[in-house]
């Protein structure tokens, strides 16, 4: 395919140019031929009187001659020239894109760590680099969805097993069908619907397919809404929550249930992982044209090989802790979902393991807003 690819532009190349050398040539032969003779006879009056008719016909044959002969000379140089023109644009342009379409054949077989070598500052650089871009995000993608499609058998394998183990039990009359089994089948069944929600609500926030109902609100207000609902599960593990908002902060233009929900998933994170006894503080300030919503927490800590990570789906720092104790592991991905969906940034800090963690939020401030 590329061979025919390279050829075939190279042969049109060459063709088209020979169509513009025959067009020339015989414009100019038909020009010449018919203007020419009559001005050269001219001269020759005018240089020499009248002369004989003998002499004036080999004259115009002689001229004749010599202008066809220019011509074909002429041709023949032209036809040289654009059969060295196209090779010249068949090695700088053709095969380069030659190489493309051969790259890109590749990674529609699912290639996916094909590139193309980038060399120069013309547009077919441009086009190099940018598709070499386009195949390491291609490439990028390929790989999460491949771990998304691990990750998600492997949540789904502990609560199918189960599920599985005690319908097993109660058919064989191992285990008895009581309440307290049809409690765990209820909270696997549960964990599983759970889990089907959080990655349809991710995938859809990550595309853009989120109906978002802006409204023009306080901060003050949905951190008061979602820390008041934490409030009974704090006060249960005896941790102590705090808010500190600054005031005169600007009413932020967000879909406030959804900017709850992203509250509401970091309060549920910050508790997981704080012991009893232990602090959370919800911190609102306005730092040049953002608002900045902070959770931070005198907890567990995040080792820093780990603190970029946090983020992803089903990443979990250490993965039976977090299962045993009601995580999905799509939380804080379904938060930076949501805040990216509304323009803004969401990232974590830590100073490592014992040294507690916080989770900061951006959202952007409309100009003059008070």
């Amino acid at each position: 395919m590329i061979g025919r690819l390279r050829w075939g532009l190279t042969r049109k190349l060459l063709l088209a140019q020979l169509l513009v050398i025959l067009a020339g040539s015989v414009t100019l032969a038909l020009v010449a031929l018919a203007v020419a003779p009559g001005l050269f006879r001219d001269h020759v009056r005018d240089a020499l009187g009248i002369v004989p008719d003998d002499v004036s016909r080999h004259l115009d044959e002689a001229f004749n001659d010599a202008v066809l002969l220019a011509l074909g000379i002429a041709i023949a140089a032209a036809t040289v020239t654009a059969a060295a023109v196209s090779w010249f644009l068949s090695v700088r342009i053709v095969r380069p894109i030659a190489r493309l379409a051969g790259a890109a054949e590749r990674i529609a077989q699912g290639n996916y760590g094909e590139r193309v070598p980038v060399a120069g500052s013309d547009e077919l650089t441009v086009l190099a680099t940018a598709f070499n871009d386009m195949a390491v995000a291609l490439e990028s993608a390929e790989l999460r969805r491949r771990q998304l499609l691990s990750d998600l058998a492997h949540e789904l394998r502990t609560p199918l097993a189960t599920i599985e183990g005690y319908v097993e039990g109660v058919r064989d009359g191992v285990v008895p069908a009581s309440a307290e089994t049809w409690s765990v089948l209820e909270t696997e069944t549960s964990r599983l619907g759970r889990l089907v929600a959080d990655l349809q609500k991710v995938s859809r926030a990550e595309e853009r397919q989120l109906d978002l109902h802006l409204e023009s609100v306080s901060a003050s207000s949905v951190v008061a809404t979602a820390v008041n609902a934490a409030g009974p599960a704090y006060a249960a593990k005896g941790v102590v929550l705090e808010t500190s908002v600054a005031e005169r902060l600007p009413k932020l233009v967000v879909d406030p249930d959804r900017i709850g929900e992203v509250l509401t998933n970091l309060l549920d994170n910050a508790l997981r992982h704080t012991p009893p006894g232990g602090r959370v503080e919800v911190r609102v300030e306005r730092l040049g044209d953002e608002v900045q919503l902070s959770v931070s927490d005198t907890g567990e800590g995040i080792a820093p090989e780990h603190v970029a990570r946090v983020f992803e789906r089903f990443y979990r720092i250490d993965s039976g802790r977090t299962r045993d104790r009601g995580g999905s592991g799509i939380g804080l991905a379904i938060a930076r979902a949501l805040i990216e969906a509304h323009g803004g940034t969401i990232h974590a800090e830590s100073n490592g393991l014992g040294a507690g963690a916080r989770f900061v939020v951006s959202l952007p401030a409309p100009a003059g807003g008070r």
